[in-house]
C-alpha cells in the first residue's frame, strides 16, 4: 500500500507513484495490524475416534495351551549367584613386590646414602613375611619368586655393606699403626 504524505489518501495499487488528488509523490505505507492478545496458534484439528484393537463384538476364543516345548518345568532353578560364574579374587602378591622393590632400592641408592641400611633389612623382613603368608595360604598369596628376589637383593646389600665397613675399619687401623 502507498499513501500520500499531504492528503493522507491511501492507494492499494502498487503501480501508482503519484497521488491522484494533488499529484504528490506517494510513499510506501505499511498498515499496522492491531496487536492481538489472543493466542494466534493454528487451529486444533479434530481427529477421528481412536481405533479399537480389540472390539467387544469379536467372537471370544478359548485360550489355547502353549506348545509342549514352551511349557515351564515344574520347579524352576534358583537364580545363580555371582560366585558361581567363576569370579575368583586375584592372588595377593603385594608384600612380595614390596620386598623386591626395597631390595632393588637398597642396591641402587643404598651405596650413596645411609638409606640403604634401612632398605636392606626392610627387604629381608617383608620377604620373610610374604614367604610365611604364601606357605600358610598359597591360594590367596603368591609371588614366592618375588619375595625370594627381594630377600636376596637386600641380603647381598647388607653383606657387601658389612664387608665394606670391615675393610674400611682395617684400613683405618692399619693406617694409624704404620705411622
Amino acid at each position: 500500500m502507498k499513501q500520500c504524505p499531504r492528503c493522507k489518501q491511501t492507494y492499494s495499487d502498487d503501480q501508482l507513484n503519484f497521488c491522484l488528488e494533488d499529484g504528490e509523490m506517494l510513499s510506501s505505507f505499511v498498515q499496522e495490524q492491531p496487536s492481538s492478545y489472543i493466542d494466534d496458534s493454528p487451529p486444533t484439528v479434530m481427529l477421528d475416534e481412536a481405533r479399537r484393537t480389540n472390539p467387544t463384538n469379536w467372537p471370544q476364543q478359548p485360550p489355547s495351551a502353549p506348545p509342549a516345548q514352551w511349557q515351564q518345568p515344574a520347579a524352576a532353578p534358583a537364580p545363580a549367584q555371582f560366585a558361581q560364574f567363576g569370579i575368583t579374587p586375584s592372588p595377593n602378591q603385594t608384600l612380595a613386590i614390596v620386598s623386591l622393590g626395597l631390595g632393588i632400592g637398597s642396591l641402587t641408592i643404598g651405596w650413596c646414602c645411609s638409606l640403604g641400611l634401612l632398605l636392606g633389612p626392610a627387604a629381608l623382613i617383608t620377604g620373610f613375611i610374604a614367604l610365611s603368608q604364601i606357605k600358610k595360604d598359597p591360594s590367596k598369596y603368591t609371588g614366592k619368586g618375588l619375595a625370594i628376589g627381594g630377600m636376596a637383593t637386600g641380603g647381598v646389600f647388607l653383606v657387601f655393606y658389612l664387608l665394606f665397613i670391615v675393610i674400611w675399619g682395617l684400613a683405618a687401623i692399619g693406617g694409624s699403626l704404620g705411622r
